[in-house]
């Protein structure tokens, strides 16, 4: 796990507070310098993403590919979200 002060739309991240504290999610967009909107492609789909402010997110060095794009692109869906995040999620548990 190694974490970075940078943020990009595809980076992987992990909450810090709120609710969703200790879940894993993929930022889809930047809103401005302070906010995200992010989806773990379950509970939050790429449809209903959450707006979520950056002090309150661990954000993972790692970044998904699928998403270098501004726009997402159409054969991204909540399915390959959760695949992407898998992997992380076996690691946070150690």
């Amino acid at each position: 796990m190694i974490l970075t002060t940078d943020v990009k739309i595809g980076q992987v991240t992990k909450s810090k507070s709120g609710r969703d504290k200790g879940r894993l999610f993929i930022i889809l967009k930047i809103v401005d310098e302070n906010y995200v909107l992010i989806s773990d492609g379950g509970l939050r789909g790429i449809e209903r993403p959450k707006k979520k402010k950056i002090k309150h997110l661990m954000i993972y060095r790692d970044v998904i590919e699928n998403f270098m794009d501004d726009s997402l692109p159409v054969s991204m869906n909540n399915a390959k979200i959760r695949e992407c995040l898998r992997p992380f999620q076996t690691e946070s548990n150690m």
